[in-house]
């Protein structure tokens, strides 16, 4: 029970903690530095995949054609996945402004959606957006810039996430989180994961397009496969709102989750770092160590419970564990309230979320198609 405490203990620190510290110590040692070229114009064709979003699809349509690019340089494609509602209508009503409509035969999920789009295309360089997600009108220059440097295969813009008042959320702190981690592996090595909501890659890495794993991450492993890396440019920037409902914000992460752990299992040869070094190990510490974080949670919570009858150390230990989790249970019903109640809230949410994804991949799902989470 010891040995089962403190290992899962030190599980769920080296996850969070251990691993990004080792990074920001090898970023110290060896820093590769991105070579960016500002006036890097290649063609690109800017992707959109959508799904019945009539109620907000204007708002990201206007948002789009304020971007600024080369005359002639920027060619944008709306991909619906088999729209029923007026989506395809709406986006045809912009034809003359130039925007295009591509609609997946038979309603598929975004990565037909999306590979029915790259078919198309007719860039060097492909961006991937949402409707959810807001862009600044110099953001394809300053991902495409990225691509100057010959290393790079794909580029994954940093999240911005803020709730219905503009205010950082739990969420939008651990997205802060992340994208710090993303900043460390880049310079490190590659990142292991993108964006999904706004990256950038090589038309050369996408003609491999399997539509039962998450395009982002995908694209990630096509990069590596072609001996190239990923990176994560902080100048790239996605602002999306939290998801009002909770529930609703819960099953978005399950789905999400699930695709995820499926994308590994059927790439796990990746995870030998006799072969792949260094992004072995990155994609062993950040992605499955975390998604095995809940695990190390329940085995912690239930040796602690067991050796509490062993003296005062780890009766406070247990203390300790059990008020976090009324923390997290007052933040749940608080709405809006401190951080202090709001995080742990958040974090336990989160690796509930892994929890179920877990249940839901060894069931059998899959999660090809997607509703999109209302913000």
């Amino acid at each position: 029970m010891t040995a089962l405490f403190w290992g899962s203990i030190i599980g769920v620190v080296y996850a969070y903690f251990g691993y990004p510290f080792i990074l920001y110590l090898l970023s110290l040692l060896n820093s590769r530095e991105v070579k960016r070229d500002e006036g890097f114009c290649p063609p690109v064709t800017l992707i959109v995949t959508v799904h019945n979003e009539e109620r907000r699809l204007e708002r990201k349509i206007r948002n789009t054609l304020e971007i600024d690019y080369p005359t002639g340089m920027l060619e944008i494609i709306f991909s619906s996945d088999a729209s029923t509602d007026a989506t395809d209508e709406i986006i045809s009503r912009y034809s003359h402004e130039g925007i295009r409509l591509v609609r997946s035969p038979s309603r598929g999920g975004k990565e037909l959606a999306q590979k029915c789009a790259i078919k198309q295309s007719g860039g060097n360089i492909l961006v991937f957006s949402d409707v959810a997600t807001m862009l600044d009108k110099n953001a394809i220059r300053t991902i495409v810039a990225n691509f100057a440097d010959e290393s790079v295969g794909c580029v994954s813009s940093e999240d911005r996430v803020v709730d219905e008042h503009g205010n950082v959320s739990g969420e939008g702190a651990y997205v802060r989180y992340e994208m710090w981690l993303r900043a460390m592996e880049t310079k490190v090595n590659s990142v292991v994961g993108l964006s999904g909501s706004f990256f950038a890659a090589r038309k050369a890495i996408c003609n491999d397009w399997p539509t039962d794993i998450p395009s982002d991450f995908n694209t990630l492993l096509n990069s590596i496969r072609a001996g190239l890396r990923g990176i994560s440019d902080p100048k790239s920037i996605g602002i999306y709102n939290t998801v009002k409902d909770d529930r609703r914000e819960l099953e978005r992460k399950v789905r999400t989750i699930t695709r995820g752990i499926s994308a590994l299992m059927a790439n796990k040869g990746l995870l030998n770092p006799v072969s792949h070094g260094v992004f072995s190990w990155q994609l062993i510490s950040h992605k499955l160590m975390r998604w095995l974080v809940p695990w190390f949670m329940m085995a912690a919570l239930a040796a602690n419970l067991v050796l509490s009858l062993r003296g005062i150390l780890y009766r406070s230990l247990l203390l300790g564990q059990c008020m976090f989790y009324i923390l997290s249970i007052i933040g749940s019903r608080t709405g809006r309230g401190s951080f202090l109640f709001k995080f742990p809230h958040f974090f336990v949410q989160a690796n509930i979320s892994i929890l179920i994804s877990w249940i839901q991949y060894l069931k059998g799902e899959r999660y090809v198609t997607w509703t999109p989470s209302g913000r």
